[in-house]
């Protein structure tokens, strides 16, 4: 019975242990970019390949981490073939499928803090990428920021409604407040469980 409840309060501590060095870096690729002005963008297909910082720094790498996907509010500003600006809002989630060393579940869960640019750049050969970027308000706590920016390609065509991800990266900064304040109520919860136990 002591290990049991031991157990139940490590397993409490896992989620945030994981963010316990100062920022915490993942990479994705591939996936497609859907949407439109008034629908704003999805992301779907995307796949998490290198993780670094995450349970004491190491940087871990696989063909298959996870996945990552967005939605985010309808472009507000601009145009969605010439760049411009969307609303706020939607969702971000980066899900671990627990290879390498990389937890199974959600690892980070949040949601657009503010407006997100959507910035046309062309290449002296006329290709065209598009960059996504914006901040992120952690719905899942334990989190004091963090930001995502992503790269899609669409070839010598501008933005027609879909468009396949070459890169992104986003980094997600643990709120120094909440680790400390979660590792002494454990702490002290585990106390209590052990003084009950002995007596």
């Amino acid at each position: 019975m002591k290990k049991l409840i031991l157990l139940g309060v490590l397993a409490m501590a896992l989620p945030i242990g994981a963010f316990a060095n100062s920022q915490v870096d993942f990479s994705n690729s591939g996936g497609k970019v859907t949407g439109s002005s008034s629908k704003g963008l999805t992301l779907n297909g995307s796949t998490l390949l290198a993780v670094n910082g995450l349970n004491g720094g190491a940087l871990i790498t696989g063909n298959n981490l996870g996945s990552v996907s967005f939605t985010t509010g309808k472009l507000i500003s601009g145009s969605i073939k010439t760049g411009g600006v969307f609303a706020g809002g939607g969702s971000f989630v980066i899900t671990g499928n627990g290879s390498n060393g990389v937890p199974s579940g959600v690892l980070f869960a949040g949601t657009f803090s503010g407006p997100i640019t959507w910035q046309l750049l062309t290449s002296p050969t006329g290709i065209h990428s598009y960059v996504l970027a914006g901040t992120l308000l952690s719905t899942s706590g334990g989190v004091s920021g963090a930001t995502t920016q992503l790269t899609f390609d669409t070839g010598t065509h501008f933005f027609n409604g879909s468009a396949r991800l070459s890169g992104g990266t986003t980094t997600v900064v643990p709120e120094p407040g909440t680790l400390s304040l979660l590792g002494t109520g454990i702490l002290g919860l585990a106390g209590l469980v052990r003084h009950k136990l002995k007596s």
